[in-house]
């Protein structure tokens, strides 16, 4: 009986969410503006809540409180405090310039974007390349994190390649039909689930545990060193390396980058990022305090098994617990579908029609789109199926990876002196330092201490503006940036 309630509320739920998709189906045209920006018209509470739910993936929900149970909480410091920072003023940065440079310009993508200022299909299609190979690991990160969260649920009764299958069905079907209209409507409800489950979760173990006090007394008696900043874990070089490549690399998630074109206006903009700290505090403090306490409480987790379902089924009714862990497939969900509708906009805005078919119509690009999506998201369900990682070390890759392309991006934002040659070098040197790093043995992963991405992104920032200090505009750059009409 306990098996078919904790399945009933998963399903339930996503069943749900494909209601919302169907909806939005019947309401969204078939161009791309539409399916892949919703024409541009998000107010604050649906970019906020849509942006939120996009970025609240397995790594946030698993990988967090798994992090804070093995080192302690200071976790929060490196995703809440500092990163819940940076990205907001990354958003202003980074975000707004966007904003108003697509508002003009009626771009989709990052690279159609940089083609444009740059005068090439080359470099669109590598910015393009860099993101979708990136993308890959993240989607199969939320493959894992649902695979191993139904097992853990259920106790086995759902098999990991069940459960990763399962979320892979539901994310194609959804995003398919629902386009970013639909994602957004849905990642707003998930967005509001999310935060009212993890307090729930966060109130309902406390109370059973005696309250905060008695489960802090508890973690100390077990891991004292959990008190104290710092250790060997949180050295400084770990703590800045994560923090500086999660919150630059979240700036060139396909997902999220494209929130930038979204707005309805510039004030719905500015109030978007400048409450993105206070939500993304309320989520992270509760769910990685809650990985903390669970040391305390006796929770004994296996290494790469998932804290969070241990601690709701030790604690909590089967129901409750099965709720919490809709809330988590929720997160995934949320992400991987924007995921999916970014990449498919990247394949077909990018590569295809530049490449293939560039007499291509609006109803072909969305047709070929919803196909990417099923694409996309299978072989990321078949490649999650080998497990190449912790889910932490998966998310952390990808991170990195997507961070290299920052600096280049925001100098050509800024810099009217940037030319195509010059950030090319910053993109394709740091992309090859980082990728050595992660694919050769030999190559350190960290000098010093420090992450190697930070070496990539200082790289590449030297070759965009050294490379662009030697060369002259190629034909068909514009040499004078179009960002003027909006100061």
């Amino acid at each position: 009986m306990s098996l078919a309630v904790q399945l009933g509320i998963v399903v339930g739920y996503l069943v749900l969410a494909l209601l919302i998709g169907v909806a939005a189906y019947r309401l969204t045209d078939r161009t791309a503006e539409d399916y892949y920006l919703a024409s541009r018209t998000f107010g604050t509470v649906v970019l906020l809540f849509t942006t939120f739910a996009t970025l609240l993936s397995a790594f946030t929900f698993f990988a967090g409180p798994n992090t804070a149970y093995r080192a302690g909480p200071e976790w929060i410091l490196v995703m809440g405090v500092m990163d819940g920072i940076i990205f907001a003023v990354l958003w202003y940065l980074v975000g707004y310039k966007q904003w108003l440079v697509g508002r003009e310009h009626g771009y989709l993508t990052l690279g159609e974007m940089l083609g444009d200022r740059f005068g090439s299909d080359g470099l669109r299609a590598l910015v393009a390349g860099i993101s979708l190979f990136w993308l890959f690991p993240y989607v199969m990160l939320q493959q894992m994190g649902a695979g191993t969260a139904l097992a853990a649920l259920t106790d086995g009764a759902v098999p990991y390649w069940a459960g990763a299958g399962l979320i892979t069905l539901f994310m194609i079907v959804y995003v398919v039909l629902a386009g970013m209209r639909g994602v957004a409507w849905t990642d707003t409800l998930q967005g509001a689930f999310m935060l009212v489950t993890v307090w729930a979760a966060l109130l309902w173990i406390l109370a059973v545990a005696g309250g905060p006090s008695a489960a802090t007394a508890e973690l100390v008696g077990v891991a004292p060193e959990f008190t104290a900043l710092g250790g060997d874990f949180y050295t400084p070089a770990f703590v800045v390396t994560q923090a500086v490549s999660i919150a630059f690399g979240v700036a060139m998630f396909p997902q999220v980058n494209q929130r930038f074109f979204v707005a309805r206006s510039r004030t719905v903009l500015k109030r978007t990022f400048a409450l993105w700290p206070v939500l993304v505090l309320a989520l992270f403090v509760p769910a990685f305090m809650l990985g903390a306490w669970a040391r305390g409480l006796g929770i004994e987790a296996a290494p790469g098994a998932n804290v969070l379902p241990l601690l709701l089924a030790e604690y909590t009714p089967v129901w409750f617990a099965a709720l919490v862990i809709a809330g988590a497939v929720a997160a995934m969900m949320s992400s991987s579908d924007s995921m999916l509708l970014s990449g498919s906009s990247y394949f077909t805005r990018d590569i295809y029609r530049p490449f293939v078919n560039p007499a291509a119509s609006e109803r072909r690009e969305d047709l070929l789109g919803r196909v990417g999506v099923a694409v996309f998201a299978t072989g990321a369900f078949l490649a999650s199926l080998l497990r190449p990682g912790t889910l932490l070390e998966v998310g952390a890759t990808a991170f990195g990876g997507f961070a290299q392309l920052a600096l280049p991006v925001i100098v050509a934002l800024y810099w009217t002196g940037t030319t195509r040659t010059g950030i090319a070098a910053g993109i394709v040197g740091s992309q090859a330092f980082y990728l050595a790093s992660v694919f050769l043995p030999f190559v350190p992963t960290a000098y010093w201490g420090w992450g190697a991405s930070l070496f990539g992104m200082a790289l590449g920032l030297a070759l965009t503006l050294g490379v662009s200090r030697v060369t002259t505009p190629a034909a068909g750059e514009r040499r004078a940036i179009y960002f003027e009409f909006a100061d």
